[in-house]
């Protein structure tokens, strides 16, 4: 994985946010050629079902369905990392490392603590990282200032307003797969681990039920939306895509 440079780079807080979030997004640019990677903060070890072990083998199997080049983990504690120097230092390597042009974040406002502080930690990370005078290094060798020209905020369980949406009809059923891949997270009726909030099967109807609103408003089948702190700014009114006019 040494000198990857990625198109896209996704973070996220646990190991499965990413796909239930913005993986048709991702595989749609992974399918265009484009490089993408993912870097999760957690282990997720604070998870009522499954193992850290567990996690690592899921997000490995979700990395080769949505064809990702690059997927870390920070190693960060889940529940309990916050937005301090020590934790932002540590992303930066990251950023650094991989020098994305676009990075995905959690969602700035959401049920989980850990989406809301990850969606902060990430935008001042990135931000940050472009700045000279923060030294940083990755296997003993310094490394350069990069900032990456956009910071996208995904969806995540709470409903909110996007900024733009992003059609992934064609993507879903592979980021249904991706989200799949996490065996001990999500239903199974052979299960005998506690049932959670995310483990019962009408959570997945719930997934592809949020996906087909945000395609509905852009007049297609799925879509997912997302959110910038920043307007994004357009080439020219042709690159906007609008749903045909009965």
């Amino acid at each position: 994985m040494e000198n990857t440079k990625l198109h896209i780079l996704a973070i996220a807080a646990h190991p499965d946010d990413i796909e239930l979030g913005c993986a048709g997004t991702l595989i749609k640019h992974a399918q265009a050629g484009q490089a993408v990677g993912i870097v999760d903060l957690t282990e997720g070890e604070l998870g009522t079902r499954g193992t850290v072990a567990d996690r690592y083998e899921e997000a490995a199997n979700a990395a080769k369905v949505m064809g990702l080049v690059a997927r870390e983990n920070a190693r960060m504690a889940d529940g309990f990392f916050v937005n301090d120097r020590a934790h932002q230092l540590h992303l930066i390597s990251f950023i650094r490392h991989y020098r994305p042009e676009i990075v995905i974040a959690n969602a700035i406002a959401d049920r989980h603590p850990d989406h809301r502080k990850g969606g902060r930690l990430i935008a001042d990370a990135c931000f940050l990282s472009g700045l000279i005078k923060i030294a940083t290094q990755r296997d003993g060798i310094a490394q350069r200032p990069w900032r990456p020209k956009r910071v996208y905020h995904m969806i995540q369980d709470r409903i909110m307003e996007p900024t733009f949406i992003v059609d992934i009809s064609e993507t879903f059923e592979t980021k249904m797969d991706a989200i799949k891949c996490y065996t001990s997270q999500f239903h199974n009726p052979d299960s005998r681990e506690p049932v959670t909030y995310i483990s019962t099967g009408q959570f997945m109807r719930d997934v592809a039920s949020r996906d087909a609103l945000m395609g509905k408003r852009i007049g297609t089948r799925y879509a997912e939306g997302f959110v910038s702190e920043n307007i994004p700014g357009l080439s020219s009114l042709d690159a906007i895509i609008l749903p045909d006019l009965p």
